[in-house]
């Protein structure tokens, strides 16, 4: 690490990870979700409690809640769910559940947050919903970044990248083996 490294702040360094593993994905994200994701990750080191949460009941709870607190109820459930997908997509086969549930539970939060938003705030929600998997690739290109790091197994690649057109997952299963990667459409019969 170089001394300017060192004497750099902490958002500073996250963006430099970030951009490293945009530029690593071949993804541009706009400077709102870039800047989203930096400071959730600089929220989530100072909260790294938030991985025992059980996702699915918090946003159950808070569909009975109002106002503020629902809408942080919703923010943390999908910022969580973009966490688990993209830097631990490990805890979702420990917890016997694909890493689409979390990517469909976050997508959902903030979508539900950007709906009940009456500002300028409810656009930024809306795009991270429209573009979590991209956000989720970027989080596991800065895990990946440790070549010492297998973050997807084959299958887990496989369903990404079939199911949520994940362009980690696809660069996974290109580098796992020397198949190009199909997936199998099915027409609906009348």
């Amino acid at each position: 690490m170089s001394s300017l490294e060192l004497q750099a702040t902490p958002t500073a360094l996250w963006h430099k990870l970030v951009c490293d593993a945009e530029t690593t994905m071949n993804i541009q994200l706009e400077e709102g979700l870039q800047s989203y994701l930096v400071f959730l990750l600089m929220r989530f080191t100072n909260k790294p409690a938030t991985l025992s949460n059980i996702l699915a009941l918090d946003y159950l709870r808070n569909q009975t809640t109002n106002g503020a607190v629902r809408q942080e109820q919703l923010r943390d459930v999908g910022d969580q769910c973009l966490l688990f997908s993209g830097l631990f997509p490990g805890i979702a086969a420990r917890r016997q559940v694909q890493i689409s549930y979390y990517i469909d539970l976050g997508k959902g939060a903030y979508m539900d947050l950007s709906a009940s938003l009456r500002h300028s705030l409810a656009d930024i929600y809306s795009q991270l919903s429209a573009s979590f998997v991209p956000l989720m690739d970027v989080l596991q290109a800065i895990r990946s970044l440790d070549k010492s790091i297998t973050l997807l197994d084959p299958f887990q690649a496989f369903e990404l990248w079939s199911d949520k057109k994940s362009q980690h997952a696809y660069k996974t299963l290109t580098a796992t083996t020397d198949a190009i990667p199909a997936s199998i459409i099915s027409e609906k019969k009348h």
